[in-house]
């Protein structure tokens, strides 16, 4: 069980917000108040102590990062971070905290490595895994990761069906799909696609088209690159 234990009103409010819209099971004390036998962590204030059990220190203006620390202490799986990125004009991107996801956003393409190095500023070991689609995109934001291990993952089937009412979440999904697989370490990322690369989309473009309609080597390339989505450039196939 998680403990509460802290004098600072902002921090309260704030950890017992996330834990309520995560369901999770905690109870609140006073500071120097005597645990409940099934107490397992501690989240305090910056100015609180406990020294009866491990604790995890929240601040104000953070404390979904406190209840992910104390999450990963009650799972026991070391909590290592992993972020999965399905890059993009807007990436999606999964934080997991050994198999729990534990956040989840879809950002612009710009402000995609500032929320990554954000969720692993403070992670010990963290690593990000990111797919192969979406190259240019996906090269912009491995640079600006300076300093996190890379590994460059086949996003190949990590986009999940959509049923009804999970229209938008599929860059998200496939996040999750690609944080969850291994891939090649990296430290940067070429942009010039490969003659096997560029066949690859023709061939794929064939599949996806109604009209069994295959892409040249122009618009085969720009997918590649990530200027066009498939859809994109099939459209302007068909319009010539």
């Amino acid at each position: 069980m998680i403990v509460v234990a802290t004098d600072d009103f902002e921090v309260y409010h704030g950890v017992v917000g996330e834990l309520r819209d995560r369901g999770v099971e905690f109870t609140t004390l006073e500071p120097g108040e005597s645990l409940p036998e099934a107490a397992r962590v501690a989240i305090v204030g910056p100015e609180d102590e406990h020294p009866d059990v491990e604790t995890v220190r929240a601040t104000p203006d953070d404390p979904r990062r406190a209840v992910d620390a104390a999450l990963a202490i009650l799972r026991g799986d070391g909590g290592r971070t992993v972020v999965g990125i399905d890059p993009g004009d807007h990436p999606g991107i999964a934080v997991l905290s050994g198999e729990t996801v534990v956040a989840a956003f879809q950002v612009p393409a710009d402000e995609a490595a500032a929320a990554v190095a954000e969720e692993v500023a403070d992670a010990p070991d963290p690593l990000v895994r990111i797919g192969d689609g979406a190259r240019l995109q996906g090269a912009k934001i491995i640079e600006a990761l300076d300093g996190v291990p890379v590994e460059l993952v086949d996003e190949t089937g990590t986009t999940p069906y959509l049923g009804t009412g999970a229209r938008g979440m599929g860059d998200v999904l496939a996040a999750v799909n690609i944080a969850r697989l291994d891939g090649e370490r990296i430290e940067s990322r070429d942009i010039e696609p490969t003659a096997g690369e560029i066949q690859r989309i023709k061939n794929r473009s064939r599949r996806r088209s109604d009209d069994d309609r295959t892409l040249d080597e122009k618009l085969a390339r720009r997918v590649a690159v990530g200027e066009l989505t498939m859809e994109e450039a099939l459209q302007r196939h068909r319009e010539r």
